[in-house]
């Protein structure tokens, strides 16, 4: 295949989702590394004109660093494919499987990765068959600590962490309803929390060295994810090295069976006995200066802007999917 050198790129940034903050910070640290390697950059939000604008200027490439729904759903990426328009990233179809984590551990757990126990309950549900009911059953049939979240979000918005379920359950469903309508009731998995990215420039993918995440709270909020200082990052994670070896595996698995390209993170509890349990995949790594990606290329021993610009060449290389 012909190589395509991108010279003129444009990230979009910004969006309506809770995550907005977060994709402008994203979409500026992509902007600031591509333009460190001669590339041309735009910083977009995306609106009304966007559409006309790809069509008029025609980028090499498109890098949608957005988060939350308006660039992890699907939705737009598979707008991009319409407009026959190149973009780093996963497809909307493998998007949308990632974003849904019901759908994404159904996956990863077809191709023999660990993931939690677990129940997905739609709010309409809960409510019908009597919140008090539902509530006693889950804590009986589980009977131990949970993890409650939204099936659909990210940077661990509306998620908590229910230490007795009795007593907590309650409120912590409140909480994953505020964000969406579908919650998943997750059996704890007790051990050191990891973060795998994977980089695919074209050779197939590469597991980077996992970071291990230990937030100074106990728990990697929103708040401890996003502020520097609240979370200590360990790169490479302090873990055995066949531990490692078999984080990085399951961390490619999980990529490709989910359908991903270019770029992923995949998180993941290793437990005591050294097993990685599958957590949830992001198409869209967080990219600020408190971020893992960078993080992880950082130990790997890359170079944060010629990274970004291989994944823009390899975007630009792909066939366009175009009007079927």
């Amino acid at each position: 295949m012909s190589e395509r050198v991108p010279q003129h790129v444009v990230v979009l940034a910004g969006g309506i989702s809770h995550e907005r903050d977060i994709s402008l910070r994203s979409g500026q640290l992509i902007a600031d590394s591509l333009a460190s390697q001669g590339i041309t950059v735009e910083v977009r939000d995306p609106d009304a004109h966007l559409l006309a604008y790809l069509a008029e200027r025609q980028p090499d490439a498109v890098w949608p660093a957005l988060h939350g729904a308006s660039g992890e759903d699907g939705s737009l990426r598979n707008l991009l494919d319409l407009a026959g328009v190149h973009y780093v990233g996963a497809r909307g179809a493998a998007a949308r499987l990632a974003w849904d984590k019901p759908a994404a551990k159904s996956l990863v757990a077809g191709v023999g990765l660990a993931t939690p126990s677990s129940l997905t309950l739609s709010r309409d549900t809960f409510r019908d068959l009597g919140a008090a009911n539902v509530l006693e059953l889950i804590a009986d049939s589980f009977g131990g600590p949970l993890v409650v979240k939204p099936t659909q979000g990210g940077s661990a918005q509306g998620v908590s962490l229910v230490d007795d379920p009795h007593s907590h359950l309650a409120a912590a469903m409140v909480n994953a309803y505020r964000y969406w309508d579908v919650a998943l009731v997750e059996r704890k998995v007790v051990g050191v929390e990891v973060s795998v990215c994977v980089i695919d420039t074209g050779g197939g993918p590469v597991a980077l060295p996992a970071v291990e995440i230990e937030p100074r709270s106990g728990v990697y909020s929103f708040e401890a994810r996003y502020n520097a200082g609240e979370t200590r990052f360990y790169t490479p994670a302090r873990i055995p090295d066949a531990v490692a070896s078999a984080a990085a595996d399951a961390a490619i698995s999980a990529h490709t069976a989910l359908g991903l390209r270019h770029l992923s993170r995949i998180d993941f509890i290793i437990d005591a006995g050294g097993t990685p349990w599958f957590l949830e995949a992001s198409v869209m790594p967080g990219l600020t200066e408190t971020s893992l990606f960078p993080e992880a290329l950082d130990a790997a021993g890359h170079d944060v802007g010629w990274v970004f610009l291989a994944l823009c060449e390899a975007a630009a290389r792909e066939p366009l999917m175009g009007r079927n």
